[in-house]
């Protein structure tokens, strides 16, 4: 794996190792994150994404492997790595008892701003975020949303080379959802790198040029989104039955078939199966409906097509190590 032809790499992890007690966190992961681009991290929970996020932000040491950070190595350069970034983690870190507006100035002060500017730099956050009406309301007084906007808002009181977001839309509804995706577009517009971590792949889709899928402490994939679309297969095949207590029967006879996971969708009538390269996608939808139908099984409809992010997560997630591909 490695950064473009002439972009530097903001991020070179080779080999990580984090232990914690018998448990492995990170068993050997490679990371290079482009400079000046947006690079989406997923994962299903505990598959070490925050333990990845707070190595390279020198909050945690590896127990093995190295990583460099615009350059600086995070072990024995981690003051000189901190001037660099900004991290905006999964628990907030403002104070409850000051308002949203003297958060924002005293973190201002601390990072070294004078009274002026960091009253004006608070104001330009308040006003990004959509805090204005709320910036004199202490901050135990603001909603779960609302909180996580102020804490995002205090990671970028000072302009940083490269932005840490560990999940930073959870709880938001969607209005402040793509508030904050705006806020990102436009940080890695001004040339900056941000590395994000987030369950929502449809974010991760419309904001990252490149994303890394981490499983079990383990790199399972890693490419442009298109490029993971096009390796979990030719396709997806999507069957919509029409009696739900058939679905247990059909991932049976369809799992043999495709010899690929069959998935079943929260809509208790869909199932999804990515089509296994080799055979044509419509030689294998032909095969599928014609067993489904000797097995007693109605489909109401089915459709061909590429393959959501969501459905190659869970396929990339789901597989035995055998399985996983490193695409690079």
């Amino acid at each position: 794996m490695a950064a473009p032809e002439g972009v530097p790499a903001a991020v070179a992890a080779a080999g990580l190792v984090k232990r914690f007690g018998a448990a492995r966190a990170l068993d050997g992961v490679d990371l290079i994150v482009p400079a000046g681009t947006v690079y989406g991290l997923l994962g299903p929970n505990g598959a070490g994404k925050t333990t990845t996020v707070r190595i390279l932000a020198t909050l945690l040491a590896p127990d093995a492997g190295s990583a460099r950070v615009l350059g600086r190595d995070v072990s024995t350069e981690a003051h000189a790595v901190r001037q660099l970034i900004a991290l905006a983690g999964q628990s907030a870190t403002v104070d409850e008892d000051l308002t949203g507006r003297e958060n924002l100035v005293f973190l201002g002060r601390l990072a070294g701003l004078g009274r002026r500017a960091a009253r004006a730099r608070a104001a330009e956050l308040l006003a990004g975020f959509g805090l204005e009406q709320a910036a004199g309301k202490q901050a135990k007084a603001f909603s779960g949303g609302m909180r996580r906007r102020l804490d995002l808002a205090a990671s970028l009181i000072v302009a940083a080379d490269l932005y840490f977001l560990d999940e930073p839309t959870t709880g938001l509804d969607p209005a402040s959802r793509a508030q904050v995706h705006q806020i990102i577009r436009s940080i890695a517009a001004a040339g900056a790198t941000v590395l994000l971590t987030t369950q929502y792949l449809a974010e991760a889709d419309q904001l990252a040029s490149r994303i890394a899928v981490i499983d079990r402490g383990r790199l399972a994939a890693e490419g442009t989104p298109g490029e993971l679309k096009a390796a979990t297969g030719a396709g997806t095949l999507r069957v919509r039955l029409a009696d739900p207590a058939h679905r247990p029967q059909a991932m049976q006879v369809l799992t043999p078939l495709l010899g690929t996971p069959v998935q079943a969708a929260p809509d208790p009538l869909l199932l999804t199966a990515a089509l296994a390269p080799g055979h044509t996608a419509s030689e294998q939808a032909a095969a599928a409906l014609a067993q489904l139908a000797r097995a007693g099984i109605t489909v109401g409809e089915f459709t061909l097509g590429q393959p959501t992010l969501d459905e190659v997560f869970l396929a990339l997630t789901t597989a035995s190590d055998s399985n996983l591909e490193k695409i690079s």
